[in-house]
């Protein structure tokens, strides 16, 4: 038998690995002072492009009032115990309601975190005999949902509308013997690439299936949509939507999430969903915060209308400078680069110099993602625009990458190791 500690400490797993000379500087970074475009970074004052601070609000004025309010209130304690115990109120109520409402739903239930809710809900909708089918690019919480699923599941390549048609013929053939249903789970905004979930045709797929849809709009609500309530309202299909689930931590600059259906498929998630029946309810600030949140959401459109006159303005400069953007439709503005280097440790240096230079020699701060989660080969660079970034911002990131792509064309990141050091031009 074999200590399980022992094979932890001798594999760190995929990006653990990484842990020596990534941890605290590519991984876990810690970005310091007032939430915005400019941070600190290693003492440095950086331009951020790494917050899904969509709408700005998290640090607008009124924001800060209501969290400062609520917790002078009610401390950070209440309420005390899970929902169903002894921790549900009236703000909890009204916020979910209100939620509910704003993306055309008649009933909604407020959860604690988005990543477990999403678990928790998959776990809750099916059961054995049901097959779920999911868009191949779905989320890591979709994915951890669909561990527990003890049914089958089906899986269709992204968007592929035509194979999703296959799977669904599949998909029924074995519901019909098992006399199950089917669930269908794709996302409003896919958060890695931008484009968004075909949800204007998978729609009208029911008119030949019988299933029910739910969407994580986690990237959609607040950014999309005539109101901001989400990927659904932009295709006009927000009634063909069954479950519609978002969360706080994009446009609501927050903690938590929901979720919105018909009145009794929320009261059965009510009484089913194993993280909240088993989880303390919201703290009351955050309820306070989420309320005002909402209200600017729905008040001001103005905050959206600024996200996307900086996120036109980054998009349409990337290509116009010839820089590959995939197929975003959405403020998640990916940023595609070909290593010169087809051997994958050369690459992984190459890519991480890149970043170094721009966050050392620059002071330009975003994400990056490399293989597995995008082919080999292939650096993505992940701006995050808002409201409260400005046009200067823009003209100062294209300036830099065109720089940087210049570089990388010519071979400069290319050192075969990962350097300690600032780079020397």
């Amino acid at each position: 038998m074999r200590d399980i500690f022992e094979r932890i400490k001798g594999t760190p797993g995929p990006l653990g690995q990484y842990q020596q000379y990534a941890d605290g500087y590519y991984m876990f970074p810690q970005l310091e002072g007032e939430i915005g475009p400019h941070m600190k970074f290693q003492d440095k004052e950086v331009l951020n492009w790494s917050l899904n601070n969509y709408l700005g609000l998290a640090n607008h004025p009124q924001v800060r009032k209501a969290d400062a309010e609520g917790a002078a209130e009610f401390g950070m304690a209440a309420p005390m115990g899970a929902r169903m115990m002894s921790g549900d109120t009236k703000y909890h109520k009204e916020l979910e309601q209100k939620l509910a409402h704003h993306v055309g739903k008649p009933c909604g239930y407020l959860t604690n975190f988005g990543y477990q809710a999403m678990v928790s809900i998959v776990d809750s909708l099916v059961n054995r005999h049901d097959i779920i089918v999911y868009d191949s690019d779905a989320h890591a919480c979709i994915l951890d949902g669909l561990r527990l699923h003890i049914g089958r599941s089906f899986v269709f390549p992204h968007n592929n509308m035509e194979k999703l048609r296959e799977v669904l013929q599949r998909a029924t053939k074995f519901a019909n013997e098992q006399e199950g249903g089917i669930l269908v789970i794709t996302e409003g905004v896919f958060g890695m690439s931008g484009d968004l979930g075909k949800l204007d045709e998978i729609c009208a797929m029911k008119k030949d299936f019988n299933f029910r849809i739910l969407i994580d709009d986690a990237h959609g609500f607040g950014t999309m949509g005539k109101t901001g309530a989400g990927t659904a309202e932009h295709f006009g299909v927000a009634d063909q939507i069954d479950v519609h689930f978002a969360t706080f931590a994009k446009s609501m600059a927050g903690i938590g999430a929901f979720v919105a259906a018909e009145k009794e498929i929320v009261d059965y998630l009510r009484f089913n969903m194993r993280s909240q029946i088993y989880a303390k309810s919201l703290p009351m600030p955050m309820v306070i915060g989420a309320l005002k949140r909402l209200e600017l959401l729905q008040n001001q459109p103005q905050l959206r209308e600024k996200l996307w006159t900086i996120t036109h303005a980054l998009q349409n400069a990337l290509r116009q400078k010839g820089f590959n953007i995939g197929t975003t439709l959405s403020p998640v503005t990916p940023v595609l680069l070909t290593t010169t280097t087809t051997d994958q440790n050369r690459a992984v240096a190459e890519a991480t110099n890149l970043v170094m230079d721009l966050r050392e020699n620059y002071a330009l701060f975003c994400s990056i993602v490399i293989y597995p989660v995008v082919p080999k080969g292939i650096v993505m660079l992940r701006l995050i625009p808002t409201a409260a970034h400005e046009l200067e911002d823009v003209e100062y990131t294209i300036k830099v990458f065109c720089e940087i792509k210049e570089k990388l064309d010519k071979g400069v990141y290319d050192t075969g190791v990962i350097l300690d050091k600032r780079l020397v031009n």
